[in-house]
């Protein structure tokens, strides 16, 4: 992997690890966009890179991390299931990670839920109350919403936002509760990659490169994610999820016929 590669997965996964359209969809389809291999050392540079739009929501929103231990338990009991299910199924997940039908089909039937399930919920939610806080019963609903992430191109960030409109949890406090939850639950992943990689694959066989290309794609998601952090808090404000769900179904599309139908 050259620089030019590390910055451009290091973009695309600042900016798509907290949209509702699947950051790691999105790192394995511009992989091979930029004619990269399926490696032991991709894979877990796509984990890596992950870190670094995580360490954005720890510089926004330091203060909760620091002060609220109430938040904190709630984070903790909605990580709980997708660290047990990971840890289980870590080799399946694995095997599926660079599986371009999966993620393609996961990113369409993704969308059209995001398009349905939008247009069920302002309809069913339009004169009702909604919740101002996330109780622990809901936080442990999220956290297992959240294990549907581990199908490639199903999107984290989707599946724990949905799941919160579900609950009833008002929008803007959803899509936070999102952002914090995929501190533990991407640094664990990361924790836990990097072990499995000194054991399964020797990170001694990295090259003086690779660890600059890992350094240079850590910074750049970390600097695109502040941005883009900052970009859903106020999209939310005034627009639904229906325009990320169309983008999916085009984007899978488009892999479709562009990629898979040419090489074919």
């Amino acid at each position: 992997m050259d620089f030019f590669q590390a910055i451009i997965l290091g973009l695309v996964e600042g900016f798509t690890e907290f949209l509702p359209i699947s950051s790691t969809g999105h790192l394995v389809l511009a992989g091979r966009l930029l004619g990269l291999a399926q490696s032991d050392f991709l894979k877990f540079f796509e984990v890596f890179v992950q870190a670094g739009a995580v360490m954005a929501v720890v510089v926004l929103y330091w203060e909760i991390f620091l002060k609220n231990w109430l938040i904190w338990k709630k984070i903790m009991l909605a990580f709980l299931p997708s660290a047990i299910l990971g840890f289980l199924f870590y080799k399946i997940i694995k095997r599926f990670l660079g599986d371009f039908s999966v993620i393609l089909w996961a990113l369409a039937l993704g969308g059209l839920f995001l398009i349905i399930f939008e247009i069920l919920y302002a309809k069913k939610r339009k004169n009702q109350p909604l919740a101002t806080d996330i109780s622990y019963k809901q936080a442990l609903s999220i956290g297992f919403c959240q294990c549907l992430a581990m199908i490639p191109g199903v999107s984290r960030s989707a599946a724990t936002i949905l799941g919160g409109l579900y609950l009833g949890i008002e929008r803007k406090i959803i899509v936070e509760f999102s952002f914090l939850l995929a501190a533990p639950t991407i640094i664990a992943a990361s924790i836990f990659d990097f072990y499995k990689t000194i054991i399964d694959w020797s990170g001694n066989n990295m090259s003086i490169q690779d660890l600059w290309s890992l350094a240079l794609g850590f910074m750049v998601s970390f600097v695109v994610a502040l941005l883009a952090v900052k970009f859903l808090i106020r999209y939310i404000q005034r627009h639904s999820f229906i325009s990320f769900g169309v983008y999916r179904i085009v984007v899978a599309v488009l892999f479709y016929f562009l990629v898979i139908r040419l090489a074919s």
